[in-house]
């Protein structure tokens, strides 16, 4: 497994509907995560700032890529703009942090 982290940012007057959402998240959404081989995907928030840290464990780079080339990311992508800050493509703006230390 490939572990994963990133920061992201939602806005501040959207937590309890980011919440909501992912709390509600769509079956389809879930399904193409683990067809694309996520495991273990968490999500935290840290509420000063809004900063969203994502964390999630995946089989393959080549396959989690592909991820984001399927219909149902593409609309959750779409249907997240108002509450994140995002790309022109709807993508979340994200920042890929680099593993320092890890303790099996």
């Amino acid at each position: 497994m490939i572990r994963k982290a990133s920061i992201m940012y939602v806005k501040k007057e959207a937590y309890k509907e980011y919440k909501k959402r992912h709390d509600d998240i769509w079956p389809e959404m879930v399904s193409e995560l683990k067809k694309h081989g996520a495991h273990n995907y968490s999500i935290f928030l840290e509420e000063k700032t809004g900063q969203l840290f994502a964390y999630l464990e995946i089989e393959s780079e080549e396959k989690w890529a592909q991820m984001a080339q399927t219909e149902a990311c593409q609309k959750w992508w779409k249907s997240m703009d108002p509450l994140m800050e995002t790309h022109e493509d709807y993508s979340p703006v994200s920042i890929d942090l680099q593993e320092v230390f890890y303790l099996a």
